[in-house]
């Protein structure tokens, strides 16, 4: 048995077989596959270009990486990539099992966890990290992270769509990516972790439904023009009596996001805040389907081209899962990888 696996580790040291490595985390759940070593160079300075080379030029690692039989219809990505801005420490792009994320909160905090696991970086000691959405600085506390957001700001109020001979009542705001949020006690919308299937499948139908009907129009980049999911949230719906409210997020191609969703929660500050519901520095909790939770704060306002934006704060845990190597050949008939939802 030495022998063979000495064998097994000589062999696969040698050769043309491709090799990507990999950090996997959870950030309250939500899985997370860090790529940091074997992805090819990409092109481009600022974190957009390298994103449209990737999808370009490279998606097909993309799909190993996140489908089956390396991934699942859930996994979701983070590739680190050079830096924008001279005075940030590196640049992230963020991929799912549809494409690629504007920006994303739990890879933030898992990315910043990371960083103090390994001793790159002290407690609260910061960081500097380039997304497509614009420059994100967070910071571990020790046993979490937390991280500035971009601008995020409420889009559009009040709407309704009908699906299916129903009435959905809907926000939509930016927290990184755009959201529609949809009130489940209003709804009558069950948010249990039992309840995953059917959430997933109303979530998925409603967002291509307001996506056919509404375009959603980042001021400044093209790129972040769509509406990325629909968050359920509920205020009745909680395991803890301290937390605020709880967040379902269905986004992509029907992946159901395990946390609370960091620029869902974003998003969602700057709707309480246009309320008078959240007061400037006061922090909320908020659960994830789990009934895991991150914490929310707006620390200040700014005028975002036309729209009255807040700056929020995101804190949540992040946790090491494993460690890959993964082996890509070029005869294996399953290359693209394939995905059973």
């Amino acid at each position: 048995m030495i022998k063979f696996a000495h064998q097994i580790d000589q062999s696969l040291s040698m050769g043309a077989i491709s090799t990507i490595h990999t950090i996997d985390m959870h950030t309250a759940g939500e899985p997370l596959r860090i790529i940091y070593k074997g992805f090819p160079l990409l092109s481009g300075r600022r974190i957009i270009e390298k994103r449209k080379d990737c999808l370009e030029n490279h998606d097909h690692l993309r799909k190993q990486l996140m489908f089956e039989p390396r991934g699942h219809a859930d996994m979701y990505g983070a590739i680190l990539v050079g830096k924008e801005r001279d005075d940030s420490d590196f640049g992230v792009l963020f991929t799912h099992n549809e494409g690629y994320s504007t920006m994303c909160g739990h890879a933030i905090i898992a990315l910043t966890q990371l960083a103090y696991k390994i001793g790159h970086i002290g407690t609260g000691e910061t960081l500097r990290i380039d997304t497509p959405a614009g420059l994100v600085i967070s910071k571990s506390m020790g046993k979490f992270a937390e991280f500035i957001n971009v601008p995020s700001f409420v889009y559009k109020t009040e709407l309704n769509i009908e699906v299916r001979g129903k009435i959905y009542v809907f926000d939509i705001a930016f927290g990184g990516a755009f959201y529609a949020f949809i009130d489940a006690d209003l709804h009558n919308i069950d948010l249990s972790a039992e309840n995953h299937q059917i959430l997933k499948h109303l979530g998925y139908t409603l967002k291509c439904e307001i996506a056919q009907t509404l375009l959603c129009l980042h001021p400044y980049y093209s790129e972040l023009s769509f509406l990325y999911g629909v968050i359920f949230y509920s205020s009745k719906q909680v395991n803890e009596p301290s937390s605020h409210s709880k967040h379902v997020c269905i986004f992509a191609d029907g992946e159901l996001d395990r946390s609370p969703t960091g620029t869902g929660v974003s998003a969602r500050a700057a709707l309480l805040h246009a309320k008078d519901s959240l007061a400037l520095n006061d922090t909320i909790k908020i659960e994830s389907i789990l009934g895991y939770c991150f914490e929310v704060s707006v620390t200040g306002g700014i005028q975002y081209a036309n729209y009255d934006a807040v700056i929020p704060k995101v804190s949540g845990e992040a946790y090491i899962t494993g460690k890959h190597e993964f082996i890509l050949e070029d005869d294996d008939p399953l290359t693209d990888g394939f995905i059973f939802k």
